[in-house]
């Protein structure tokens, strides 16, 4: 069976709307999970093997609507590490062969014609060129968040999926019922009106602690090509702080370094940000002004921002404040109440940081009224798609060719807002965003961090748009 046919085989064998993950969608052999025929299967392949790039490449594979036919990244260990556990999770079911393919090289994947869709889970500075490349060469997509590094990079992905029409779902997880349905809960009631009408979203993404280490570079490891990791981001020297633990799989520094992450603002931000857009009904929006102040880590191994307070207006009157003193999750106040969701105490690894003030954080799901959070949804209420299982929604909207629950559209809205409050940060001055023409409004130098120039002209994103007629 050709990969053309074997798509069409694979569209045909499932009804239904992505969104709407019930009985009647998935076949008999999805729902009490009876072995799927191979031809049947979205062949997968993992791009980038880290931290959450395991996390994701476990949650998708376990999924018989999938099979994961190859795994890549640029540190062997890392690599070796994946492809091992690829074969061990097929053989674990009672397979005597299973072929996995390793590559050190995306673009080796993406000229795989067999190979349907790809798990973008690469540093933050890498997002868009393997996405959009991705996506130019036919594949269907999940990108961790947050989806891009900066504005411009998010346009030019948006472009990208729609124009090859391909199915991209955002690594937003929170807007799956599972283990989180606090945010859809919340969200939810005060999209329909619950708090009346909504007057400030206060929102709490944690701090980054200075690690306090003067930089100095190191030797490459000899199982890392740093020169090619560093992709579009400066030239500099190699330290293990500022890539990724070469031992073990704990919070990697680039997160922390702005060459290749801007840090908490977008790192947590681009997760309630995009709940708070989900709240107020601005998921197409963004911000008309952002005023914000911020320490930034000097003369230490890190760069990110450290203490912050961000004000964001939008175009109905909703103000939302982001600051480094508020317990990590999101605050909806309104004329009639207010509500507050977080995923409570449990961070995503023990390293992530707290917030200053964790006093509320215990209580993940909390409200004014119990009212607001147990009334009936009404007949004409907003409510939002089902979703228990954030990448079995992703594989089940690559059959319908329906968008997923975290489509690019809202999810490029969601980083335009946190790399927006990022500039503000930089620039300590008012600023005032059209968030029809995304763009600041008669403000070249905040349009010059819209986007960065990339270290060559192998990594620069507008050069593959334009050959690709984008």
């Amino acid at each position: 069976m050709t990969n053309s046919s074997r798509r069409r085989f694979i569209k045909t064998s499932v009804a239904g709307s992505a969104g709407l993950l019930v009985p009647t969608f998935l076949p008999r052999t999805y729902l009490f999970g009876e072995q799927t025929p191979p031809s049947r299967r979205i062949a997968v392949a993992q791009i980038g093997c880290g931290r959450m790039g395991s996390d994701d490449m476990r949650a998708t594979m376990k999924h018989d609507l999938c099979r994961m036919v190859a795994v890549c990244d640029l540190d062997s260990k890392r690599l070796e590490a994946a492809r091992s556990e690829v074969e061990r999770f097929y053989k674990g079911k009672g397979e005597s062969r299973v072929d996995v393919k390793a590559y050190r090289d995306y673009k080796e994947v993406l000229a795989r014609s067999d190979i349907d869709a790809v798990i973008v889970s690469v540093p933050d500075h890498w997002h868009a060129l393997v996405a959009v490349e991705a996506a130019i060469a036919g594949k269907d997509l999940y990108v961790q968040k947050p989806v891009t590094y900066g504005i411009a990079e998010a346009i030019a992905l948006r472009t990208a999926v729609r124009a090859k029409s391909r199915i991209l779902q955002t690594g937003s997880q929170q807007r799956s019922s599972k283990p989180w349905n606090t945010f859809r809960v919340a969200s939810e009631a005060v999209r329909n009106g619950r708090i009346g009408q909504v007057k400030t979203v206060q929102i709490g993404i944690g701090q980054d602690q200075p690690k306090k280490k003067a930089p100095a570079p190191e030797p490459v490891p000899a199982n890392l090509d740093f020169e090619r990791w560093l992709g579009p981001a400066p030239q500099q020297p190699y330290m293990e702080a500022r890539v990724h633990p070469q031992e073990g799989y704990g919070r990697p520094g680039w997160i922390t370094t702005e060459d290749f992450g801007l840090g908490m603002i977008t790192n947590w931000g681009a997760h309630h940000v995009d709940i708070a857009h989900w709240g107020i009904g601005m998921e197409l929006s963004g911000p008309t002004t952002i005023e914000a102040r911020a320490t930034f880590m000097t003369d230490d191994v890190w760069t990110v921002h450290y203490t912050y307070h961000v004000e964001m207006m939008y175009p109905n009157g909703v103000l939302v404040v982001m600051d480094d003193t508020f317990p990590n999750g999101i605050r909806f106040e309104g004329t009639e109440g207010w509500v507050f969701c977080a995923r409570g105490a449990e961070q995503v690894t023990a390293s992530d940081p707290k917030a200053a003030n964790q006093a509320d954080a215990s209580k993940a799901l909390n409200a004014s009224s119990a009212r607001i959070l147990t009334a009936q949804l009404g007949a004409t209420d907003k409510r939002w798609p089902a979703s228990s299982d954030h990448y079995l929604n992703w594989l089940a909207s690559i059959v319908s060719r329906h968008d997923p629950i975290a489509p690019i559209d809202q999810s490029a809205r969601s980083l335009e807002a946190c790399a927006a409050a990022w500039i503000g940060m930089k620039l300590g001055r008012k600023l005032t965003w059209d968030p029809v023409k995304e763009q600041f409004v008669d403000d070249a130098e905040a349009n010059a961090l819209c986007a960065r120039k990339p270290r060559s002209a192998d990594f620069d994103i507008a050069r593959v748009m334009k050959k690709a007629g984008l």
